[in-house]
């Protein structure tokens, strides 16, 4: 089969593309915007790329294509889209190929929630990996320890990353429906994407549109302590349902799985073993808890799980170290809404509690570039000694949302600016932490040169 994917550079496109070429199928893909590392990855895998969605890819690159593959960045309008409609061509949706191509059949892991699904997707997928069961896996980021975001392997068990935004242009579910798992974590759940949802309660149909996929005797492993959850879940659930969540908690004192904050896990208020790996924080504690509590219903007893995840390396762009020049250390995080910032400088602070933390905030996600969470952004950054916001084509005042946090913020339109004002107030010591959730125009590598020249000069 030859495949043509539309949108093919971004994570789960890319993925995509990547499992039907190690299926054996020929692939070829477009984008608007064709670039590293998913560009380096594709060509790596002999999959012809085109630059656009000029329509002339119909006669040319995608001449005997047997079906167009539909990433949700394509709209109607779209100039390839269009002809390929007109010309009554067979295309489909991401989601539902892959369902129905790949993940028919297997033992599928899906992990869902508004914070948190991709590191622990890479957590199950390291511990089902520690446990020899060669898992197939999509995550929307790169684990440390498998350096890829896909790949297809002859495993009956597979790992999604189950992401709550439609499916495409034609299809305005979300994609986690068309997964259909046997199991799935269900991590958290807040209001995002207001580009898509109008309120908390679309989102949370849409999840109970997944709890039913699940079948009676799949398993739904699922944070206890979340009032959204419960509403999705008061709806009805077919399948057994294991809650997690910290002790001691007034919450869920009912909770199958719990945590505690030194690490110790037990499991029906019997202890299993003591979490105890290189990720921090409160949430890194409750999305391991999530992995372990999955992975056993596959096989692999908490013990198990426990020894795999202390070689956990983590996820590429989740809290990583681009470089340390002079004493200041600068991180990378894919942090972009309030809860998931807040959350990833409380883990920084646990890690280095004496350090200085500047942040270095792009708000880019469609939520973030309407506003929707504006209000919500000084208390996020609260734990911040110094924070530093990148403006350029935001609709709202930048300025006037973060006031509260007085003389520690401040806003910059101007990226060289930014990078300047961040230069000038690092000191020994200091971590700079730049949280966005697209490459920031490579600001990391800008802060490490200029924090270079600084030390030259």
């Amino acid at each position: 089969m030859h495949l043509h994917v539309l949108g093919i550079c971004g994570t789960f496109m890319g993925g995509i593309a990547a499992i039907a070429r190690r299926a054996g199928h020929t692939v070829t893909g477009c984008d608007a915007n064709v670039y590293p590392p998913m560009s380096t990855q594709l060509a790596a895998l002999g999959i012809a790329l085109t630059e656009g969605y000029d329509a002339t890819q119909l006669d040319g690159v995608a001449k005997g294509a047997d079906v167009f593959v539909v990433g949700n960045v394509v709209s109607r309008g779209n100039p390839l889209m269009e002809a390929v409609m007109n010309a009554n061509r067979a295309y489909v949706s991401g989601p539902q190929w892959l369902y129905e191509n790949v993940l028919r059949g297997r033992f599928v892991l899906a992990v869902a929630g508004t914070h948190g699904k991709t590191t622990t997707s890479a957590m199950l997928a390291h511990i089902l990996e520690h446990a020899g069961l060669e898992p197939a896996f999509l995550i929307g980021g790169v684990p440390v320890d498998f350096g890829i975001s896909a790949r297809l392997t002859d495993s009956a068990f597979f790992v999604i990353e189950a992401d709550e935004y439609d499916t495409a242009f034609f299809d305005k579910r979300s994609k986690l429906v068309h997964y259909r798992p046997r199991v799935a974590i269900l991590n958290n759940l807040e209001f995002d994407h207001a580009d898509i949802f109008a309120d908390l309660g679309a989102i949370e149909t849409q999840f109970h549109h997944f709890v039913r996929t699940i079948p009676g005797d799949g398993c739904i492993v699922a944070n206890g302590n979340d009032d959204a959850l419960a509403r999705v879940l008061a709806r009805g659930a077919w399948s057994a349902v294991e809650r997690f969540d910290e002790v001691p908690s007034q919450a869920t004192p009912s909770a199958e799985w719990t945590i505690d904050g030194d690490g110790r896990i037990a499991f029906g208020g019997e202890p299993v073993g003591t979490l105890d790996f290189d990720q921090t924080g409160r949430h890194n504690r409750l999305n391991a808890l999530a992995a372990i509590a999955a992975a056993r219903r596959t096989g692999v007893m908490p013990q198990q799980a426990l020894t795999a995840l202390r070689a956990f390396r983590g996820v590429r762009r989740r809290m990583e170290l681009c470089g340390e020049v002079g004493g200041v250390a600068v991180y990378d995080d894919f942090a972009h809404h309030p809860t998931a910032i807040a959350t990833t400088i409380e883990g920084l602070r646990m890690r280095e509690p004496n350090a200085r933390i500047l942040a270095v905030l792009e708000p880019r996600s469609n939520t973030m570039k309407l506003g929707a969470m504006k209000a919500a952004l000084p208390a996020s950054l609260a734990q911040a000694d110094r924070v530093y916001c990148y403006a350029a084509n935001l609709g709202w005042d930048a300025k006037a949302a973060l006031a509260p946090l007085g003389s520690r913020a401040e806003v910059h339109d101007d990226l060289g600016a930014l990078v300047a004002a961040v230069v000038r107030d690092a000191q020994p010591g200091d971590r700079v932490l730049v949280m966005s959730n697209g490459g920031f125009g490579g600001v990391h590598g800008r802060l490490l040169d200029a924090l270079r020249a600084r030390i030259a000069a």
